[in-house]
């Protein structure tokens, strides 16, 4: 008698799971591969989909209270795009999607090594006098790291606020005792989506925060590939690797700090307060047109792959493209491959060896197509090269957190900045050549040439492509 009651049971169990994964109006694929694992694995399948599957994480969102601040100062900055229409088409991408205009930076430096980028960063934590806010996906308890707990101790007992915002699994070596001489001198320190039974609920674990930040009196911002750790300086490291990191300084370190706010409130709990001392005026008028975006899985408007993909699509000169893990999405893949074709100097730098084994393997899956494309790729040999840089014609860049990859794109909280004007593009198409110097060129013979087992683990690595 009881198994006429299991019936009705799984016929119910079925519908309510397929009416779930349908409203959430995911790729025909994923929808049918998700109904598939429901039904034929229902008790597995649900730990599996808490675990994986939800598309979006919820938040509550401050109150917008710098948005005004951000559009008075953006009118200046909208203004200077109005003479290009590529340039002003490529701000609206994020504007239309929510996101803070192209604001004006009292100055843009770049560093392509870690020495340099830390150096700039401990001097302006030195300076700070009413905050410093530091958000970082990996953050090492080693020598670098060590050294910038003790300068924030040091500046949190002299009365400047501190506030650290950790990844709940790329920060994770951070231990409590590690930890306490920091909490101790009145600095915050806050985790990111840390991972917990109970926090499964409603969001998936590698939802993670993959932003590097630091805002020092809201005045003086730096982002980029850096995390804190010895890995990114040849000082501290003898494997260490290539990287870019940028200073911002003026309004346009604005933005910064407001997904700072929002990361904040959702990891503490605490609203932080919008004074000119978090957003202080610009001490002089700004030269540089910088645009910052962000993008994470709290919404589904994926920002940062729009922003993308209309810069290669309104290139005409050339797309140099440098990432550690090239795992393009389809729309992606097929902006490149178009920019190729018709004429546009498209070039891939990615390490020879990354630190996953899995992610190689998917990313050489797309050379063939992109190869037969006119795309050009290059293996950076020297060391794992784990910038993030868009070089597009003479006159746009961009410089940020997020990979070229499903990951960055949807699943990670990222950020870029795009920037404006022939200055900060040469110095990076002046780095990428430098690089090109220290790499090889991948080409259709070599790839044509590799045996069978090794085609068909980068064919089977790409279908992990969404996850990774």
């Amino acid at each position: 008698m009881g198994w006429w009651l299991v019936y009705p049971a799984a016929i119910v169990w079925v519908a309510v799971n397929a009416l779930v994964i349908v409203m959430q109006r995911r790729p025909a694929a994923s929808t049918i591969a998700w109904l598939m694992v429901l039904t034929f694995l229902p008790f597995l399948g649900l730990g599996v989909y808490m675990i994986i599957g939800p598309l979006r994480i919820r938040r509550r969102r401050r109150k917008r209270t710098i948005s005004a601040r951000l559009v008075d100062e953006g009118v200046r900055g909208l203004a200077k795009l109005d003479d290009d229409a590529v340039h002003h088409q490529l701000a609206m991408v994020s504007i239309g999607l929510g996101g803070p205009p192209p604001l004006l930076a009292e100055s843009v430096e770049l560093y392509f090594d870690g020495a340099s980028a830390y150096a700039a960063i401990f001097d302006a934590v030195r300076a700070a006098t009413d905050h410093v806010h530091a958000a970082y996906y990996i953050w090492e308890p080693d020598t670098i790291g060590t050294q910038l707990r003790d300068l924030l101790i040091e500046k949190a007992k002299a009365g400047v606020r501190v506030r650290v915002l950790l990844d709940g699994t790329g920060s994770s070596d951070l231990h409590r005792k590690w930890l306490a001489p920091l909490r101790a001198s009145g600095a915050e320190v806050a985790w990111f989506n840390p991972i917990r039974l109970r926090s499964l609920r409603g969001r998936r674990a590698d939802f993670r925060m993959h932003r590097k930040s630091v805002i020092c009196d809201g005045a003086i911002g730096f982002t980029g590939g850096m995390n804190i750790s010895d890995v990114h300086s040849a000082l501290l490291s003898k494997t260490y690797w290539r990287d870019t990191h940028m200073k911002l300084v003026g309004a346009a370190v604005w933005p910064l700090q407001r997904v700072f706010f929002e990361d904040w409130y959702f990891a503490a709990d605490e609203l932080i307060e919008v004074t000119v001392a978090t957003l202080p005026p610009p001490a002089r008028e700004g030269t540089h047109l910088v645009q910052v975006v962000q993008s994470g899985p709290d919404t589904l408007s994926a920002s940062i792959q729009k922003v993308f993909f209309t810069a290669i699509g309104g290139a005409a000169k050339r797309l140099w493209l440098t990432t550690p893990y090239f795992v393009p999405d389809d729309a992606s893949l097929t902006a490149l491959a178009t920019a190729a074709l018709r004429g546009v100097d498209v070039r891939v730098l990615v390490p020879k060896k990354g630190d996953s084994r899995l992610v190689d393997l998917a990313a050489r899956s797309y050379f063939p197509e992109l190869l037969e494309a006119k795309v050009r790729f290059f293996e950076y040999t020297p060391r794992f090269i784990h910038a993030k840089t868009l070089v597009v014609d003479d006159d746009v860049a961009i410089v940020g957190t997020a990979n070229f990859d499903n990951r960055s794109f949807r699943l990670d909280f990222e950020l870029i900045a795009v920037l404006f004007g022939a200055g900060a593009n040469e110095r990076l198409a002046a780095q990428y050549e430098r690089d090109l110097a220290d790499s090889r060129e991948i080409g259709r013979a070599e790839l044509l040439a590799m045996p069978f087992v090794q085609r068909l683990g980068q064919a089977s690595a790409r279908l992990l492509s969404p996850l990774l």
